[in-house]
Parts: C-alpha cells; sequence; structure tokens
C-alpha cells in the first residue's frame, strides 16, 4: 500500500510537469490508452492543442528535458526504439540535448576513489575538478596518469541509479495497472516496454560497456586513415568510471578554428562518410551519435570519435540489404532494391513484387537526373521505410537507427563542407563493398565457408551417432549395431567426398566464366 502510494505522488509530479508541456496524452499513446478524464481535463485548462504538422514527440522533448538527467536518458533510449514509439517519435526524442548542470568535482573525487579504491594521488598524478563536460549520466574531467599521460576521465552522476530505478519502476508500476484494466494496453503490453527500455539503459549506467564498444570499434579501424577512436586504459575503468586517451584535436562545432589550424574541410567531410558506410558495411557495428560535439579534427585530417554509449549492430544479410538499396538507387535498379527486400523478409512474400517494384521506381525516378548533391541519402531511406509500411513491412529498428545515424552523419558533413556530394563519397564504398561480397571470389568464398562448416560438424554428427548406437546395443546385438555404424560411417565419408568434389567443381566453373 505505502508502494503505492509511493509511486502514485511520484506519478503525479511528472504527470504535472508532462500536462504543463501538453505532452501526457503523447506519453499515454505509448501504451494504447487516452482516458476520458484527462482529455476532459486539457480542455478544461485550455492546453494549447497541437497543429496538424507537430509531431508527437515534439511535446515530450521539452517535457522531458524539464524532467532532468534521469527523463533525458529515458527520452534518448525511447528514440533508439522506433519499434516500440514509433519511427516519428523516434526521430523527434533525438533533439533531447544532453547538457545538464555538472556536479561538484569533489563528488567526483569521492566516486572515483571509491570505485578505483585508491586515493586520487596514487591514481593520478594531476586532476582537473572543474568538468569539460557535463551530460545526463555523466561528466568528464581532464587529468593525468601517474605515467604521465594525459586522459579524460568519465564520471557517472552521483545517484543516477537510483533515480533511474525510481522513475521506471513508477512506469512499470503504472504499466501494470493499465494492463489489468485496459484489453487495449494489454494487447500492446506496456510492461514489455517498460522493460525493454530499462535494459537498454541498463547497459549505458555501466561505462563498462561503453569501454567496450570503445575497444571494438577501435580495433574495426585498425588502418583506416580516416578515424580513430581514443585507447581505453582499462586499469582506470570500472562500472562508473571510464578513463580514455586525450583527444588531440578541434571539435567539429568549431569550424573557424579547423580552417585556422589548414585542416580540410572537404576531406574531414568525405573522411567521416567513408568511416561511417564503412563502419556499417564491413563491420555491422557503428557508431549512432555522430553529431558535431562527439567528433574532432585532428593530425593529418584525421577524426577522432568519442562518447560510445549509442552503438548500432547489424548483420550480414541486412548489410546485403543496405548495399544493395543503396546501389540499387545509384544505378536506378529499382527491380534489385525490390528483390533485396523480399529476400531478406522484410516485405512478405504474399506481397507483390511487381507493385513493390513500381512503388520504389515512384521514389527514385523524381530525383533520377537532379544533381546528386540536391538528393539527401537519409531521407531517401526514409522515405523507403514509410513506402514499405504501405506493403506490411515490420519497422527495422537497427535499419531505423542507421538511417537516422546517416542523417546526422549528412548534416555534419555539410555543415564543415557544403560542397560535398553524399552520392559521390558514398558510391566507392558501396561498389566496393558489392565487389568483395557479392561478386565471384565473393560466392566462391561464401560456398567454401559453408563446405567447410558443414566438414566440421560432421566429427560431432559421428559422435552423435556413436552415442546413439552406444543407446541401441542395450537393446540389440552388438554385430548389427556395429554394421549399422559402419554403414553411416560410410554413408558419411560418402557424403564429405561429395561436398569437397562439388566445392573443385564450383570453384573451376566460376573461374572458368
Amino acid at each position: 500500500m505505502l508502494k503505492s502510494l509511493r509511486h502514485m505522488g511520484h506519478l503525479i509530479r511528472i504527470s504535472f510537469v508532462l500536462s504543463r508541456h501538453d505532452a501526457l496524452m503523447d506519453l499515454l499513446s505509448l501504451f494504447g490508452t487516452q482516458p476520458r478524464a484527462l482529455s476532459r481535463l486539457r480542455k478544461i485548462r485550455k492546453f494549447k492543442i497541437p497543429s496538424s504538422e507537430e509531431k508527437p514527440g515534439h511535446n515530450l522533448v521539452e517535457a522531458f528535458q524539464s524532467l532532468g538527467p534521469s527523463f533525458i536518458k529515458i527520452g534518448q533510449a525511447m528514440a533508439t526504439r522506433p519499434d516500440i514509439v514509433g519511427p516519428e517519435m523516434a526521430l523527434d526524442l533525438m533533439r533531447l540535448q544532453d547538457k545538464v548542470p555538472a556536479f561538484p568535482g569533489e563528488e567526483a573525487v569521492r566516486i572515483i576513489e571509491e570505485e578505483l579504491g585508491a586515493p586520487l594521488s596514487a591514481l593520478f598524478k594531476e586532476f582537473d575538478q572543474e568538468p569539460v563536460a557535463a551530460a545526463s549520466i555523466a561528466q568528464v574531467h581532464f587529468a593525468t596518469t601517474t605515467e604521465g599521460r594525459p586522459v579524460a576521465v568519465k564520471v557517472l552522476r552521483p545517484g543516477i541509479e537510483k533515480a533511474f530505478a525510481r522513475d521506471l519502476e513508477s512506469f512499470l508500476w503504472l504499466a501494470r495497472i493499465m494492463e489489468r484494466f485496459s484489453a487495449k494496453a494489454r494487447r500492446l503490453k506496456p510492461t514489455s516496454v517498460v522493460e525493454t527500455i530499462s535494459e537498454t539503459i541498463a547497459l549505458e549506467l555501466d561505462l563498462r560497456y561503453e569501454a567496450a564498444a570503445a575497444s571494438e570499434l577501435k580495433g574495426n579501424s585498425t588502418g583506416n586513415a580516416d578515424y580513430t577512436v581514443p585507447d581505453v586504459d582499462w586499469d582506470l575503468t570500472c562500472r562508473r568510471i571510464l578513463c580514455t586517451s586525450l583527444v588531440d584535436g578541434i571539435p567539429f562545432s568549431r569550424k573557424d578554428d579547423i580552417a585556422k589550424a589548414g585542416y580540410s574541410a572537404k576531406a574531414l567531410a568525405e573522411g567521416l562518410i567513408h568511416s561511417f558506410l564503412t563502419q556499417a558495411l564491413n563491420f555491422g557495428f557503428f557508431h549512432a551519435d555522430l553529431h558535431q560535439g562527439n567528433l574532432f579534427a585532428c593530425e593529418d585530417n584525421k577524426i577522432t570519435a568519442i562518447d560510445f554509449g549509442i552503438m548500432g549492430r547489424i548483420d550480414k544479410k541486412t548489410r546485403r540489404c543496405l548495399a544493395e538499396i543503396l546501389y540499387g538507387f545509384i544505378t536506378e535498379d529499382y527491380a534489385l532494391i525490390a528483390r533485396a527486400h523480399f529476400d531478406i523478409g522484410y516485405v512478405p512474400n504474399d506481397q507483390s513484387l511487381e507493385k513493390f517494384t513500381q512503388a520504389i521506381r515512384a521514389i527514385g525516378a523524381p530525383i533520377a537526373g537532379k544533381p546528386v548533391a540536391e538528393i539527401s541519402v537519409g531521407k531517401l531511406l526514409a522515405q523507403l521505410f514509410e513506402t514499405t509500411e504501405t506493403f506490411n513491412m515490420q519497422t527495422q529498428p537497427q535499419l531505423i537507427l542507421l538511417q537516422k545515424t546517416m542523417v546526422t552523419v549528412e548534416g555534419v558533413a555539410l555543415d564543415l563542407y557544403p560542397e560535398i556530394n553524399m552520392w559521390e563519397a558514398s558510391r566507392p564504398i558501396i561498389e566496393k563493398w558489392m565487389l568483395d561480397n557479392l561478386g565471384p571470389k565473393a560466392k566462391i568464398r561464401d560456398f567454401t565457408e559453408k563446405a567447410l562448416d558443414s566438414l566440421n560438424r560432421i566429427p560431432k554428427i559421428l559422435d552423435d551417432l556413436e552415442g546413439l548406437a552406444h543407446t541401441a546395443r542395450a537393446a540389440a546385438k552388438m554385430s548389427q549395431n556395429n554394421q549399422q555404424r559402419n554403414i553411416l560411417k560410410l554413408f558419411l565419408y560418402g557424403l564429405m567426398g561429395g561436398i569437397i568434389g562439388s566445392l573443385v567443381f564450383y570453384s573451376l566453373y566460376i573461374y572458368s566464366n
């Protein structure tokens, strides 16, 4: 009872702030319910009625900003799940500004000493208690290690875990009540919505996950002359602390300083596009928060990225589909784009391939022949996803997040170098990926990998058969079992020889053609 009263009081306070920004109905719409009492209250208080052009998340952005750090991060987590909140609301929630007042430097020192189990003097030669940046879940301090290395130290905001737990627990309590009394809410499973958002946030509240993401992205960027990632100091990193090497560069937000330093705006803009597409297509793991504050221009026009709390991941099938979509628009091959959607299963087989191809042409034909500088790749993909809904394509969160990131990359590149040609910059990366992954050599490689995988499984199959034979021996004669086992072994060895022979034949056939 007391817990319920506490949740009610907490939700009343939140509801008051949401109502003040006329955002309560937007939030409740996620749970599939808009109580009549709240609708009447809205009219009585003469709240502002949004125009027809106003997006669903517009008021939520302002309300979450007012509610403070935990709600800013909740909003950002919602923005990464368009499958839950809808593409329009997700896009608008990306506008949330992750800037909040800093907490005292003394508190940061206390957290560092507590988490790392040593006095500050034993960990750092110098530590600047004045933070250089403060966001919803953490703030950053500059420091120098005892070995003399300049580093950036990210410290989790005190009490942030409890704030998130309190807010999300209240939402979960409300969601359960809605499911109990509303059939529509039960169909939309609001408890699952809250639990999914909780899981997303839980990863960001453990800075070791961000450190792992930075480490993986740095490994993938080895050999990339355009892009790099700071080193993680694992000895000074734990759940609430992330320590990385200090970036020696100029933020993309300071364009004038970049020009004065002699960096090439064109090289930086093209390098950003190349690096993002390489991350997405080659590795299926990309930085999904590439705004100007997270990008630095460094020596030799190399880009250094920071802040790896929001990352995107796409599997090989999705990468192939994405490459075929982009390549199809570049070459005006609309049938290729349509087939890609059907092959991966995005569009159900009960839909018409011919009609879907026609719908794709309706997107691509109007831009054919136009100067490529006038065509936004990100907006083109957004239009494509809107069209696919007509053909019962389910929302693909990984593609929506990638498309949103592409819009951000385009915007940053254009702001840095207005003459940038997104299509020309993208084409070599896409064409190389197509050749490496869909050309003749790639087909041989894929066939070989599948054949070897099948061969590697044969010993396990034999072991399983041995186990079955051992069980069968309890009910049959030993000689009969041995005979059956030998027959099965002969069959599998014959199968192995057939696979190897087919592999050799197929390889010769591909090269001869």
